[in-house]
């Protein structure tokens, strides 16, 4: 009777002695980094990158004055862009104006004299690329283009008399390259003048092209 005693003695002191002689063991925090990098810091310099927003050009091209017929304009154009749709600039133009249809009706009787052929203005104005898109040249070469609205106010000089003058109209404009671009311009110049004792409002079309740089 007293061996199997012994056994359940042995038997139920087992598991306290090895819960006693089992080291104990620390458990690690989960988000504890095992292996820490050495990561020499190093300062980048960024490339600097021309916006572009600028433009810069020359325009030529036809400028005909309401009773006066057409002649040659010549001028500069400035520019900067607001946006991918936003955009204005400033024009310088000069032009001669004739009046030798009035002459060969009236001879010696012409209205301007040779002072007064001069036709200078300069103008303020804001443009909205309406049709933004690409020109295809050929089969496989696309260029970035967009036609686009614009119109502001300026002043002309003509026949001594400086007026303030409206502009609207159309253009479209084809990038070569980043850079580089043409432009064919449309507008009509409203402004009013008083020669031989009339004062009528004018409306003078304008057609030009020019290149134009971008930096």
């Amino acid at each position: 009777m007293r061996l199997p005693a012994l056994l359940l003695a042995a038997l139920a002191a087992s598991p306290a002695l090895a819960q006693t002689s089992a080291p104990a063991t620390t458990q690690q925090p989960a988000n504890e980094q095992v292996i820490v990098p050495e990561v020499q810091r190093r300062d980048v310099r960024l490339p600097k990158f021309p916006s572009k927003d600028f433009e810069v050009g020359l325009l030529a091209g036809t400028y005909a004055t309401q009773s006066f017929g057409a002649s040659g304009v010549a001028g500069l154009r400035l520019g900067y862009h607001l946006s991918e749709d936003f955009f204005v600039e400033g024009v310088y133009a000069l032009t001669k104006v004739s009046d030798k249809t009035f002459t060969e009706i009236f001879p010696g009787a012409g209205p301007l004299a040779d002072t007064d052929k001069k036709l200078s203005y300069y103008n303020v104005s804001a443009g909205y690329n309406l049709f933004p898109g690409e020109i295809f040249l050929g089969s496989k070469t696309a260029k970035a283009s967009s036609i686009y609205l614009i119109g502001g106010v300026g002043s002309t000089k003509f026949a001594n008399q400086r007026k303030q003058t409206f502009n609207v109209g159309f253009g479209f404009r084809v990038l070569f390259s980043d850079r580089w671009a043409v432009r064919v311009d449309v507008r009509d110049h409203i402004f009013s003048y008083d020669l031989l004792g009339v004062r009528q409002s004018t409306q003078n079309l304008e057609l030009t092209t020019g290149f134009a740089y971008y930096f």
